[in-house]
């Protein structure tokens, strides 16, 4: 009896130790939840966030001159008497580059003008002999009207007035042979003229000169040699020394690119980077190599060299927009897709993608900021699978 009091005394305080509920059901529920919980496969999620994204294109090149110019002479058979400029000058429009001979053109110059001179005497003496056909005309037509008008009186025979006309006929021929002499004179006198104006400009042509300003970068002449416009130019100028980097790129990625776009230039050796513009982007792809190419101007040409060897960073877009993991996202016949999570439910959303950068993508449409999707879209989940969200940071593998 003892022992049953006793036994009732410490369930009481038990009893009384314990909260109050509202029943016994409610602990029922309780522990089906947390079995069903536990039971649902944990999968890790990343919620839809803003970020700042870039989307480049990378390629690689040589250097090359922008617009390379070639200095010929442009007279032929002279030798070269001097050479002003060597390989690396900076020139400017207009400078002596070299000297050709210009003795035989002198010694030709001296020939002309002694034709001239002969050519103007001729004028001279077509002139005056102009003077006289002329003067030899007026007497002879003067004779033939005397003549005719002592024929009409009777006064003269007809033999006279037929010797006065064809006198007066003969002679206003002679001052047509007069006039086209002095002109064929005068027209000697414009060729030779015209001869020494040649001879002239060949004259000024011997100084060979730059017809750009930039830099030497090559040089082919030698004193000594006779210049000739048929064998090697005898400069070669880079335009203002402007260089730039003949970028090949991938064909999938050629229409990305526009001018007017910046990239960042790397090379070996280069402890800082360098900055470009796309000046043009060549409007055929290579046959063999199927590659396009962007020509990017160099800002700082002091720093690279032409046939350098150059990386390219080409940024081509950059905004803010939603992202998510790269790893979440998968492929559908219809196009890309992602496992939404709501309510730990999944579903298959099809998604737009942007930009691509690093670990995230652009989720142009189907998403909204705060949506959870399963980070990596080759998880064993299905759509309408219930799961246990465990969250994780946005990037992260």
């Amino acid at each position: 009896m003892r022992q049953f009091h006793s036994l009732s005394f410490i369930l009481a305080a038990v009893l009384a130790t314990m909260p109050a509920f509202s029943g016994g059901p409610v602990w029922a529920e309780d522990a089906a939840t947390v079995q069903k919980d536990a039971t649902l496969p944990a999968i890790t999620v990343s919620t839809v966030k803003m970020a700042h994204l870039r989307d480049r294109v990378v390629a690689s090149g040589l250097v090359a001159p922008v617009e390379k110019v070639l200095v010929q002479p442009l007279i032929e058979g002279q030798p070269i008497e001097s050479l002003n400029a060597e390989v690396g000058d900076t020139v400017t429009a207009g400078q002596v580059l070299a000297k050709l001979s210009d003795s035989t053109l002198r010694l030709q110059e001296s020939q002309f003008e002694a034709s001239l001179a002969s050519a103007q005497a001729q004028v001279a003496q077509a002139e005056a002999q102009l003077l006289e056909a002329n003067a030899k005309a007026d007497d002879a037509k003067r004779i033939n009207e005397r003549t005719a008008a002592l024929r009409a009186q009777g006064s003269a025979s007809q033999a006279a007035a037929d010797t006065a006309s064809a006198n007066a006929v003969a002679a206003q021929a002679g001052v047509t042979v007069a006039i086209q002499t002095l002109e064929a004179a005068k027209a000697q006198v414009k060729v030779v003229r015209a001869q020494i104006d040649n001879l002239d400009l060949e004259l000024t042509r011997t100084d060979v000169v730059a017809p750009v300003g930039g830099t030497v970068v090559e040089r082919n002449a030698m004193v000594g040699a006779i210049a000739s416009a048929t064998g090697s130019p005898m400069f070669t100028i880079v335009r203002d020394g402007a260089l730039e980097l003949r970028a090949d790129v991938a064909e999938r990625l050629v229409t990305k690119l526009q001018p007017g776009q910046t990239a960042t230039l790397r090379t070996v050796g280069m402890t800082e980077p360098l900055t470009g513009t796309i000046r043009l982007v060549d409007p055929v792809i290579d046959t063999d190599t199927r590659l396009g190419r962007a020509r990017i101007s160099v800002d700082r040409n002091d720093l690279v060299r032409q046939g350098m060897f150059m990386d390219a960073d080409i940024l081509v877009a950059e905004r803010d927009g939603l992202a998510v993991p790269v790893t979440a996202v998968g492929s559908a016949v219809s196009g890309p897709t992602v496992m939404k999570v709501t309510d730990g439910v999944v579903s298959r959303t099809p998604v737009q993608l942007g930009i691509r950068e690093g670990g995230l993508v652009e989720i142009v449409s189907g998403l909204k900021e705060g949506d959870l999707v399963v980070t990596k879209a080759a998880s064993f989940v299905r759509d309408g699978d219930h799961i246990q969200p465990v969250p994780e940071t946005v990037g992260t593998n």
